[in-house]
């Protein structure tokens, strides 16, 4: 499998994409990288990097986004790779309206599991496409910012970024 590589620089620092045409797969920043290079390689095998400019549609997207246009993803492809029960958290996560939260407990009840939510908690760390996929909207029960795979300084910026206030 060939995957494109393409780095953005944003105001959290350097974002490496990963696609396979234009179709992201994972997006992390570069002090991370290498977790999502083990998630992908856990989940789609070995693959050979070809090093782009950009990837189409998804890097001038990203900018878009970290410059206020916060709906800049609509309508662009992705395919995460992970296990059914990550892809059915992921697809939940992607339904949190932004400038919105929910608690873990509110995402399990979401995609029918209202006891799971450790388990929900762990698919959301190890979502391959942050910000995309919104993991970032999710915080504790008590309103707390919880865990963020990124940096929770990230998760604060990303949710001020979208107006949440907490």
């Amino acid at each position: 499998m060939n995957v494109q590589r393409a780095t953005v620089q944003t105001p959290l620092g350097e974002m490496i994409l990963l696609a396979q045409t234009a179709t992201l797969i994972a997006l992390e920043w570069g002090d991370g990288v290498e977790r999502a290079e083990r998630h992908l390689h856990r989940h789609v095998g070995a693959w050979r990097t070809e090093m782009v400019d950009e990837v189409p549609g998804w890097s001038a997207a990203l900018q878009r986004y970290m410059s206020g246009e916060l709906h800049a993803f609509n309508g662009l492809t992705l395919d995460p790779p992970g296990t059914p029960f990550q892809q059915q958290v992921w697809t939940a996560l992607q339904t949190i309206p932004c400038g919105n939260t929910w608690s873990y407990k509110v995402l399990a009840e979401s995609i029918g599991r209202p006891t799971s939510f450790r388990a929900v908690a762990n698919a959301n760390g190890k979502n391959p496409i942050p910000i995309i996929i919104p993991c970032h909207r999710v915080i504790a029960a008590d309103g707390g910012l919880g865990g963020f795979s990124c940096g929770l300084h990230r998760k604060e910026w990303l949710l001020a970024h979208e107006g949440v206030t907490l």
